[in-house]
């Protein structure tokens, strides 16, 4: 039988107060051990993460909440910079809640922490929110669900609006992020 972790953490102490520091170690050793994964610095093109944002239908796949195309946020930063703010490096203080929210961003269910693979078998969905909470935990550990995928003909993350808005304003596009998501999202859609 397993014991909670709490109880292992109480039996420590136990050991520490008989000062029987070698059974405490043990203890740790044989009932919460640390574990150390060797992990890489891990990137995705534009590219990749629009392919698997497109895979799973702008699905959150731990919540199962639509998201959309990250370059149609920053359009309405530009129309309503005061209403809808952006922060170059997302400062949650001068950005609109929704870049956390609403923007989806790849990550691993299994967490490469904790021996995961770096692989498309393992990537997955979910918001920049949610990426945040889940961080190194498996969704068991945080008793989470894994939605199912979402059907990028049914949603497709506002994907065909965010195009419609950029080609109704071409100024639009001398903003650089959203030129990469607009360019990435014409490449992938197949829109003239």
């Amino acid at each position: 039988m397993n014991k909670d972790k709490s109880e292992i953490i109480f039996d420590v102490a136990q050991m520490l107060l008989q000062n029987n520091e070698e059974r405490a170690k043990a203890i740790i050793v044989e009932s919460y051990p640390h574990r150390v994964f060797e992990t890489e610095k891990r990137t995705y093109s534009i590219i990749q993460k629009m392919e698997q944002f497109m895979r799973d239908g702008f699905i959150d796949r731990y919540t199962g909440q639509k998201l959309v195309n990250p370059g149609i946020l920053k359009v309405l930063s530009v129309y309503f910079p005061d209403e809808f703010p952006f922060h170059p490096h997302w400062k949650m203080t001068e950005t609109h809640i929704a870049y956390w929210e609403l923007i989806p961003t790849i990550d691993h269910i299994y967490p490469i922490a904790k021996g995961g693979q770096d692989n498309k078998n393992n990537w997955v969905t979910t918001s920049m929110k949610n990426n945040s909470i889940k961080s190194n935990y498996t969704i068991d550990e945080i008793h989470w669900n894994l939605y199912p995928q979402g059907d990028i003909k049914n949603w497709d993350g506002l994907t065909d609006v965010f195009l419609n808005l950029v080609d109704n304003n071409k100024i639009l596009l001398d903003d650089k992020y959203i030129k990469t998501w607009y360019d990435v999202s014409k490449m992938l859609f197949g829109t003239d």
